[in-house]
Parts: structure tokens; sequence; C-alpha cells
């Protein structure tokens, strides 16, 4: 009975590992799926669509998030994100939040 009981309180005040967001590889995808659009550093004169550089993590996760959900509409962005796993935005969010605008 005792060593149920240290099992289980081990289990329950064990604390929780997360693994960290690779930067890598946020930067090989930031690269093969945003930088057409939206450049690493900053997008190409002619582009409309705003630099990621150096924006909030948060700000970042959020936005492809709604996008993921279609509360931010756009068919490109719903189709991108859409396709992006939960570690995929971590990684791309954590590589751009980075960088040095």
């Amino acid at each position: 009975m005792k060593k149920r009981l240290c099992s289980l309180l081990f289990l329950v005040w064990m604390p929780v590992v997360t693994q960290a967001a690779n930067i890598y590889a946020g930067k090989m995808q930031a690269q093969a799926v945003c930088s057409q659009c939206h450049g690493i550093r900053k997008p190409s004169a002619d582009a409309p669509f705003p630099s990621l550089a150096g924006r909030d993590r948060e700000y970042l996760d959020q936005a492809l998030r709604q996008y993921q959900d279609k509360f931010r509409v756009s068919e490109i962005m719903n189709a991108i994100a859409g396709s992006l796993s939960a570690k995929d935005i971590d990684n791309i969010t954590a590589y751009y939040a980075r960088l040095k605008p």
C-alpha cells in the first residue's frame, strides 16, 4: 500500500517536462513555408504582407491558431496554418520572435 501511495505521490508531484521549441526546425519551416510572402527579416519590396521578424511570440502563435480555426479568414493563411501541427507553430513562432527586424 505504501509503495502505491508513494508512486502516486511521485506522479502527482513530478514536475511536468515540456520540450522547448526547436529554433532550427522553425528556421527550416519558415524558409520553406512563410518566407515567400513574409520574408525572413523583411518581405520583398512589393509584398503587401507584414514582416514577422521580431514579432511577439504569443501574438504570432495566436494569429496562426486563429487562421487554423478559420476565426481569421484568409484563403491562403487558412490553408497554410491548417497544414501546420502545434509543434510546427511553436517552432516557427519561436524562430521569428528571436529575429531582429
